[in-house]
């Protein structure tokens, strides 16, 4: 089994921290390997990025994603950029707020992730209710190995916070169908 993950967004979004904690769930958490790769363009704050994870029970002999197999965008730039090696199988996620013209003649899931931090009173959790929804729909990661890896690295005052958005986003995940 290898599962090739893209996060995509925008600097500042937590896109990094989002790859970062799915491939901690992954190889700390859990019994598999992984690799998280990432980039983003040289303002940082604002422009197109990306986190790439590899997940395997294997070894993992090269770091960068060939193909997706789950492709998730949080913002519209990222979306149009980061989707050139997506399959016709490759699962999509996206928050239709955040990526308005999604339209690409395929079923895709949508999840209102930001609107869910909104509801929580912080949209910086919204890379986190994004986590939570990729763990409902992309059923490869145990949900309780997901969870260990947000409070393992988020800063311990903002556990709850970052716990109710996985949560609630995983629910919304759960309840996704593509459309």
């Amino acid at each position: 089994m290898k599962k090739e993950i893209r996060i995509c967004g925008f600097g500042g979004q937590g896109v990094i921290l989002a790859g970062f904690i799915y491939g901690k769930a992954a190889c700390v958490f859990s019994d598999l390997n992984a690799v998280q790769s990432q980039s983003y363009g040289p303002e940082a704050r604002g422009g197109a990025a990306r986190s790439e994870v590899i997940i395997s029970d294997e070894k993992i002999g090269y770091p960068r994603p060939t193909s997706t197999d789950l492709y998730v965008a949080m913002a519209q730039e990222a979306f149009d950029t980061y989707r050139h090696d997506i399959r016709d199988d490759t699962v999509i996620i996206i928050d239709p707020d955040l990526v308005p013209k999604h339209d690409i003649g395929r079923p895709i899931y949508k999840v209102k992730v930001q609107k869910i931090a909104e509801d929580l009173g912080n949209k910086i959790v919204t890379n986190i209710a994004m986590v939570g929804a990729m763990t409902g729909i992309y059923d490869l990661l145990d949900p309780e190995a997901v969870k260990k890896a947000v409070i393992d690295s988020v800063p311990k005052r903002f556990t709850e916070l970052n716990i109710n958005a996985f949560d609630r986003g995983y629910e919304a995940g759960k309840n996704a169908r593509p459309e």
